[in-house]
């Protein structure tokens, strides 16, 4: 129902470069209340001016709203929380912890979560799994194959993230670039 509304609100009008511009740099990140150690994160945004606010979100650790803008004829906040989000792993031990013991939960949480999403992995490669560069009992194979079975049956990509310090970058990229798509 959101989507619909928020969808028919952008069909409206034709935006031109300069509003579109003004639309992107409005957006305010949502972080979840659960969300963890994400200092690195948060002071990114803050040395970039990003705005961003603590909700309770449904799924995923990351997602985003657009602030009511009279001029621009969105009466009220517009969010995207049902919309696209970003499921956060903050190494290979959480998500292999999340793929074994959590299983059950984490592939409900996915079965509910929106059509646009990703999980972000940090502080590994797509080598560190199949290397076995890991600290947990889980084997590479079946690793691997989670992985890939998850991206498939949930249509979730998966992004690796080596240097964390780059995460905060991507999860306002990704959102800027949802939101320029969206609108067109």
């Amino acid at each position: 129902m959101i989507l619909r509304r928020t969808k028919t609100i952008f069909n409206k009008y034709k935006y031109t470069d300069k509003e579109m511009e003004e639309l992107i740099s409005s957006i305010t990140i949502l972080i979840d209340t659960r969300e963890k150690v994400n200092s690195h994160i948060t002071d990114y945004f803050d040395r970039k001016g990003i705005s961003y606010k603590k909700k309770a979100l449904g799924y995923g650790d990351y997602s985003f709203m657009i602030p009511a803008n009279e001029k621009l004829s969105i009466p009220r906040d517009l969010y995207f929380n049902t919309t696209c989000v970003i499921e956060r792993k903050a190494s290979l031990e959480e998500i292999s912890n999340n793929l074994t013991k959590e299983r059950d939960r984490f592939e409900k949480e996915l079965c509910l979560a929106p059509k646009t999403k990703v999980l972000l992995i940090e502080n590994a490669s797509y080598e560190d799994i199949a290397t076995g560069n890991y600290d947990t009992k889980y084997n590479r194979k079946s690793f691997i194959a989670s992985i890939h079975s998850f991206w498939f049956k949930y249509n979730i990509p998966v992004m690796f993230m080596p240097n964390n310090q780059y995460s905060g970058l991507f999860i306002r990229e990704y959102f800027e670039y949802f939101l320029k798509n969206y609108l067109r």
